[in-house]
């Protein structure tokens, strides 16, 4: 079988997540690491069996080998290696949100266009197989035209402190669901609020609340709630309502689709997005990994989500970030 050899850049919490999906992907090689840490570049290089260790992102880039990079680095620091990538050649999956500014976004599509490697934003709903089956639903007019769309992404306080110090819920969390109405219902967002709320005196805030205008005059109301009690039993609240003139589409997933009760109290572990099976792990990510390797082996280009798509819902997180810190409503053309 014809394998893509791949590196990944940035070894943060989710960076080694997403060496874990790579290294279930059957088309694909982990054959590189990169971060600015030496400690945690051995550790890991010891622990996937991967020599090809680098500090320096350029450096990797010159390695003729590697045939793509997955990034997976702080999200203001995305644009910088993806473009080095793409003009090196490389095809390149960038962990979501693409950029953390809209000029940023724009450059790299720019780059994308004229580039010879592929660049796929890494949103890894679109591989969750509920909204899938929401969005085939949908596609058929089953429910009619759409008039309101609502969506929870809530997490135990356990999970997000580390996360809030360098992101916010806004552009962390509830840019998944952003990506999710702008698919689900194929329309653009016109107008913008958005409210947070600090708990925990964190560098960001652990509550983001988003409120929605479509151009089809639809509405959408978003949240993200970071600082659930750490004894919550479940790692994501995670729920979407899509209502239609003729119907609904209803999607809830992690809790409690499967729940365990012992000596240790209750929980409801994710069974969707990357749960371990037979000492592998499986679902959405490395569902995502996949395609984008076939998509590469077999030279057609990623369209589950497009580049152009991807820049759309970091816009408006951006812009729901921005209406946050004003106070008003930020309208978009």
């Amino acid at each position: 079988m014809e394998k893509l050899r791949i590196a990944v850049i940035g070894l943060g919490w989710f960076g080694e997540i997403h060496c874990d999906a790579i290294s279930a992907v059957p088309e694909l090689q982990l054959a590189g690491l990169c971060t600015r840490t030496p400690s945690r570049l051995k550790a890991l290089g010891h622990k996937y069996n991967v020599s090809a260790l680098y500090t320096d992102y350029n450096e990797l880039l010159e390695d003729s080998t590697i045939d793509a990079v997955s990034i997976a680095t702080q999200w203001e620091e995305h644009a910088e290696p993806a473009l080095a990538a793409l003009a090196a050649g490389k095809h390149v999956l960038l962990e979501k949100p693409m950029a953390s500014t809209v000029a940023d976004c724009i450059r790299l599509c720019e780059a994308a266009k004229s580039a010879s490697g592929a660049l796929m934003v890494g949103h890894v709903c679109r591989f969750n197989p509920r909204f899938m089956a929401a969005k085939r639903e949908i596609e058929t007019g089953k429910i009619g035209t759409i008039v309101s769309l609502s969506a929870r992404r809530n997490m135990p306080a356990i999970w997000t402190s580390e996360t809030l110090n360098k992101i916010g819920p806004i552009s962390s969390n509830i840019v998944h669901d952003i990506d999710m109405m702008l698919w689900l219902a194929a329309a653009k967002v016109v107008r913008v609020y958005a409210q947070t709320v600090s708990v925990r005196g964190l560098k960001n805030p652990d509550i983001g609340q988003v409120m929605l205008k479509f151009d089809t005059g639809a509405t959408a109301t978003l949240e993200s709630v970071t600082c659930m009690p750490e004894n919550t039993p479940f790692d994501i609240d995670e729920r979407m309502e899509v209502i239609g003139t003729d119907g609904l589409v209803h999607v809830q997933d992690t809790f409690p689709n499967i729940s365990i009760v012992s000596k240790d109290g209750f929980a409801s572990p994710d069974t969707t997005y990357w749960p371990t099976l037979h000492a592998k792990m499986r679902g959405a990510l490395p569902d995502e990994f996949a395609y984008f390797a076939r998509c590469i082996i077999e030279k057609q280009e990623p369209n589950i989500i497009t580049p152009e798509e991807a820049m759309e819902a970091a816009r408006v997180a951006l812009a729901a970030e921005e209406s946050a810190v004003s106070g008003k409503v930020v309208l978009l053309e």
